[in-house]
C-alpha cells in the first residue's frame, strides 16, 4: 500500500474537522448567542390547571371568589356571593379553592375584575387547612408577584370573614388578609364584612351584603339589573335507570360499588356499633349516649384528642313533611338526574342520579333553621296571596323574621306550612299540607350540603386501637316564639345517635310515627341506611371519617397536665387519661413499680349538676388514678348538689381558683400545659380569666396586665389548647 503523505494527511484532518464543526454548530457557537429561560411545554398545548387569571380570561370572568373553609359553611357563602353577582350585574365568577391555585399572579387580573375572599377562622384564629398557603404567600414579603414585588397596586377586593365572638381571635384570618392586602397596595371595595356564627352569621351577612354590592358597582362601573333569575341547576326526571345505579344515600362512589379505598370525609366508613349505652340517670329528662365505633379492618386510624365526623340523616318527619310541602310525596322514590348549568359556579353537591326523597334525607340540610334570604325566593311560588306576603315579610323584616323563625326554630318545611295556614303540631300527609310549586333545582340550590357532626374522641388508641368512643350529650330543647306553637326541636346528630342507640340495644322507641302527634316524642331516622347497609342482623353501623387535630398531650409524661372539661367537655380527657395509662403500664413493666415517680400531675377539673344524675364515667376515673400511682387527681364541681356558704353555685373556674397554689406552680415552675374543652361562650372564657387572675397574682401584679401576659404566652407556646364550641 502507497504511503501518504503529510499534507494529505493536514486535508484529510482538515476536512474532517470543519464537518463536525458544520454538523455540531449549534452547540459549539450556543456560547455566544443570549440564553432564554426554557418553558416547559404542556402536551396538547393545555393551560396550567394552577393559573386562575388564565381561567378567568378563557371563561370571561369578571370576578375571582376565594374562600377558606374547614367545614363547607365559607364555601356556600363564596357562592352566594357568586350568584348574586349574577343575577345583579350579569358577572360570572370563577370560585377557587385556594390551595388548588398559585398566586403568583394576582397582580395580573384583567382590567375591570376583581377579587373576593370568603376566610373563615378556625379553632384559635387559625387559617383553615386550605387556605394556609395563601395566608403564608401575603404575610412573607420575600414572596414576589409577577411584578416582582411583593405588591398589588391595582387589585380591588372584597373580604367577609367568617368567625365566633366567643373565640378570643374573632375573624383573625379576615381581618389579617385585609390588612397584608391594604399593605401590599390592594384597594378594598366597601367595608369588612365579619359574621358571628355565636349569633347570627346570616343576618351579618345580609347587613353586610347590600352596601357591599353598592360599593362594589362604583368601584367596577356596572349596574344593577344586568343580570336576571337563572337556574343553578337542571332537574330531570329518569324513566328508566339502572337500578343498581342510583345512589340512594351512598356517601360516595365506592361505597355504591362497593369497592375498597381509603375511608375519610369523601369517603366514609360505616362503623359497626359495638357499644352503646345511657351515661346520664336511667329515667330522667336528659340523655348522654356512649357509642363505641369498630373501625377495624377501615385503614382508619386516630389519635387522643381527634375528632370524629359522624354523618347523620334528617329525621323521617321532616323528609315527609317537605315532601308533602313540594308536592312530591306520591313522586318520593322516582330516579333523578341533576345537571349543573355552570359548573364553575355551582357544583352538584351530592352523588347522582339519585330520587327525591334520597335527597331529603341524606344529602341537604332540611332540618337546619330557614335562611332568610331563601324566603324571598320561596314567596314567588306560594299557593296563596296570603302566603306571599307572609313570606314577603319574614323575608324583608329583620324582627318578623327573628320572632316567627328564629325563636320559632322553623325549619324549611314548617315555614312552608307556617305561611300556608297548616298546623304544624300535627303529623305532616298530603291531606294536612298545602303544595307549594318551587321547582326542585330551587330546593338544591337554596338549602345547604348536610354535613357530618363533630365530636371530640372521647378514647385513646393505645388502649382501644380498634374502637372510636363517642360521648354526646342528646339536644333537645322548646321553641321560644308567641308567635308559633311552641314545640320540642331536635338536634340532628346527637338524636341520629340516640337512634342508633336504642336500636343497637333493642330498646324501644317512642317515636313520632308511633304517636299522632308531632313534636312530643323523639323523631325517627332511617338508620339502617340506603339499600340497607347500616344493619346487619342486630349490628347497626354509622358512617365516619377522623378528622385531626393538634389537641394532643406533651410527650414528655414528666411536664404537669392541667385538664379543665365541665359536662361532655370531658370527653378528650377520659382519652388522654387513658393514653399516659397505657404509658404508665408499659413504663411500669420496663422499671418497675416507682417508674412514675417523677411523672407530672395530672390533674382534671370537671363539673356537672349532680353526681347521682349526670357524672361521666364516674366507675372509670378511681381506676385510671390507681394505674398512674396517685399522679391523677380529679375535682368535681357538683352546680346542684353542693353550694357555697352564701348558697351560690360551684363551677370548674371556682374549683381552679382554690387549687390557685397547685396550679400557678405547675404552670409557672413546672412549665405544664393547660388543656380547656367545652362551651366556649361562658365556661372557657371565665376558665382564662380566672388563670389570668391565678398567673397575675403569682407574678406579683394584676389579671390585666401580667396574668394576661402569661395566658398570651401560654398560647404562643402551645401550652394552653383549646377544644371549644358555642
Amino acid at each position: 500500500m502507497a504511503s501518504t503523505s503529510s499534507g494529505d494527511v493536514f486535508i484529510i484532518i482538515l476536512g474532517v474537522v470543519l464537518a463536525a464543526a458544520y454538523l455540531f454548530r449549534d452547540q459549539v457557537f450556543a456560547a455566544t448567542q443570549p440564553k432564554v429561560a426554557a418553558t416547559p411545554a404542556r402536551e396538547n398545548g393545555s393551560a396550567n390547571p394552577r393559573d386562575f387569571v388564565q381561567k378567568m380570561k378563557a371563561g370571561n370572568k369578571r370576578l375571582v371568589i376565594f374562600y377558606g373553609s374547614q367545614t363547607g359553611t365559607a364555601e356556600e357563602y363564596a357562592i352566594r356571593i357568586a350568584k348574586e353577582a349574577k343575577a345583579k350585574f350579569g358577572l360570572t365568577s370563577l370560585v377557587c379553592d385556594p390551595e388548588e391555585y398559585d398566586f403568583e399572579n394576582l397582580d395580573s387580573l384583567p382590567e375591570g375584575t376583581a377579587a373576593i375572599f370568603v376566610m373563615a377562622s378556625y379553632g384559635e384564629g387559625e387559617p383553615t387547612d386550605n387556605a394556609v398557603t395563601l395566608l403564608q404567600n401575603f404575610s412573607d414579603t420575600s414572596f414576589d408577584f409577577t411584578n416582582g414585588a411583593h405588591r398589588l397596586e391595582g387589585l380591588k377586593y372584597v373580604i367577609f370573614g367568617l368567625g365566633n365572638r366567643t373565640y378570643e381571635h374573632y375573624n383573625l384570618v379576615a381581618r389579617q388578609v385585609d390588612q397584608y392586602l391594604t399593605e401590599m397596595g390592594a384597594e378594598r371595595i366597601g367595608e369588612r364584612g365579619e359574621g358571628d356564627d355565636d349569633k347570627s352569621m346570616e343576618e351579618d351577612y345580609l347587613e353586610w351584603k347590600d352596601g357591599m354590592w353598592e360599593a362594589f358597582a362604583k368601584a367596577l362601573n356596572v349596574e344593577e339589573g344586568q343580570g336576571g333569575d337563572s337556574a343553578d341547576f337542571a332537574v330531570s326526571e329518569l324513566e328508566s335507570h339502572p337500578q343498581e345505579k342510583v345512589y340512594l344515600g351512598e356517601l360516595s362512589a365506592r361505597a355504591l360499588t362497593k369497592t375498597k379505598g381509603i375511608h375519610d370525609a369523601k369517603n366514609p366508613f360505616a362503623a359497626p356499633v359495638s357499644v352503646s349505652r345511657e351515661l346520664f340517670q336511667v329515667g330522667g329528662d336528659r340523655n348522654c349516649v356512649h357509642v363505641e365505633l369498630n373501625i377495624e379492618g377501615s385503614g382508619m386510624t386516630y389519635q387522643h384528642g381527634d375528632h370524629i365526623g359522624v354523618w347523620p340523616t334528617n329525621a323521617e318527619l321532616e323528609v315527609d313533611r317537605l315532601l308533602c310541602a313540594l308536592g312530591l310525596y306520591d313522586k318520593k322514590d322516582t330516579v333523578i338526574g341533576i345537571e349543573s348549568l355552570d359548573p364553575a359556579l355551582a357544583k352538584v353537591p351530592f352523588p347522582v342520579p339519585t330520587t327525591y326523597a334520597t335527597v331529603l334525607r341524606h344529602y341537604i340540610d332540611i332540618s337546619a333553621l330557614a335562611g332568610r334570604q331563601i324566603l324571598g325566593t320561596f314567596a314567588k311560588f306560594a299557593p296563596t296571596p296570603e302566603a306571599e306576603a307572609f313570606m314577603r315579610e319574614v323575608n324583608t323584616n329583620k324582627d318578623t323574621y327573628h320572632n316567627v323563625v328564629a325563636s320559632g326554630c322553623l325549619k324549611v318545611g314548617e315555614i312552608l306550612q307556617t305561611a300556608a295556614g297548616n298546623d304544624i303540631t300535627v303529623i305532616p300527609n298530603k291531606d294536612n299540607t298545602t303544595v307549594w310549586k318551587i321547582p326542585f333545582d330551587i330546593i338544591v340550590s337554596s338549602i345547604p350540603r348536610l354535613q357530618p357532626r363533630y365530636y371530640s374522641i372521647s378514647s385513646s388508641p393505645k388502649l382501644f386501637p380498634n374502637s372510636i368512643h363517642v360521648t354526646c350529650v342528646v339536644l333537645k330543647y322548646k321553641s321560644e316564639s308567641d308567635k308559633v306553637p311552641t314545640r320540642w326541636v331536635y338536634g340532628v346528630g346527637s338524636n341520629f345517635l340516640l337512634n342508633l342507640k336504642h336500636a343497637s340495644n333493642g330498646e324501644p322507641t317512642p317515636t313520632v310515627n308511633a304517636s299522632g302527634v308531632a313534636n312530643t316524642v323523639l323523631p325517627a331516622y332511617a338508620i339502617e341506611g340506603p339499600r340497607g347497609a347500616y344493619r346487619q342482623e342486630t349490628i347497626y353501623k354509622s358512617p365516619v371519617h377522623v378528622r385531626r387535630s393538634t389537641f394532643r398531650l406533651p410527650t414528655n409524661p414528666k411536664s404537669p397536665v392541667i385538664m379543665i372539661g365541665p359536662g361532655t367537655g370531658v370527653a378528650p380527657f377520659r382519652g388522654f387519661v387513658q393514653e399516659r395509662v397505657a404509658l404508665a403500664r408499659r413504663t411500669i413493666e420496663k422499671n418497675g413499680p416507682d417508674a412514675l415517680n417523677d411523672w407530672g400531675k395530672i390533674t382534671l377539673f370537671y363539673g356537672c349538676r349532680k353526681s347521682t344524675e349526670d357524672f361521666l364515667y364516674a366507675e372509670e376515673w378511681p381506676k385510671y388514678g390507681e394505674e398512674l400511682k396517685g399522679k391523677f387527681t380529679l375535682h368535681c364541681a357538683f352546680s346542684r348538689e353542693k353550694f357555697r356558704p352564701d348558697g351560690s353555685k360551684i363551677y370548674v373556674q371556682d374549683l381552679i381558683w382554690d387549687d390557685r397554689e397547685n396550679i400557678a406552680d405547675g404552670i409557672i415552675n413546672g412549665k405544664g400545659y393547660v388543656y380547656i374543652c367545652g362551651d366556649a361562650k361562658s365556661m372557657a372564657k371565665a376558665v382564662e380569666e380566672t388563670l389570668a387572675k391565678i398567673l397575675g397574682e403569682a407574678k406579683g401584679g394584676s389579671a390585666e396586665v401580667e396574668g394576661a401576659a402569661e395566658v398570651k404566652m401560654l398560647k404562643e407556646r402551645s401550652r394552653l389548647l383549646l377544644d371549644v364550641w358555642s
